[in-house]
């Protein structure tokens, strides 16, 4: 079955960095796109950043020169590489991935505060 476990949140301060992970396993990785999704206290959860199976990419307009999401088809595994932090940057981050259904990881948090 698809799994999906992030790794790598933490308490921050304010223009610090974080390196997310995410480790997939269960389907055919290097066909299908990824996503880092966040939801903040009492918001929406939103789209942060896309990479395509082709490896393109998409950002939030909030999150562009700031964020860099990766992929490792040999690991299977996708990162999202924090900078310039910010407090509203604070959030539960998800990984997720589309094949025939939604999947989901089960987050992890991000704190950035001083």
């Amino acid at each position: 079955q698809v799994q999906l476990v992030e790794s790598g949140g933490g308490l921050v301060q304010p223009g610090g960095s974080l390196r997310l992970s995410c480790a997939a396993s269960g389907f055919a990785f290097r066909s299908y796109s990824m996503s880092w999704y966040r939801q903040a206290p009492g918001k929406e959860r939103e789209l942060v950043a896309v990479i395509s199976s082709g490896g393109s990419t998409y950002y939030a307009n909030s999150v562009k020169g700031r964020f860099t999401i990766s992929r490792d088809n040999a690991k299977m595994t996708v990162a999202l590489q924090m900078n310039s932090l910010k407090p509203e940057d604070t959030a539960v981050y998800y990984c997720n991935t589309k094949t025939y259904l939604d999947y989901w990881g089960q987050g992890t948090l991000v704190t950035v505060s001083s």
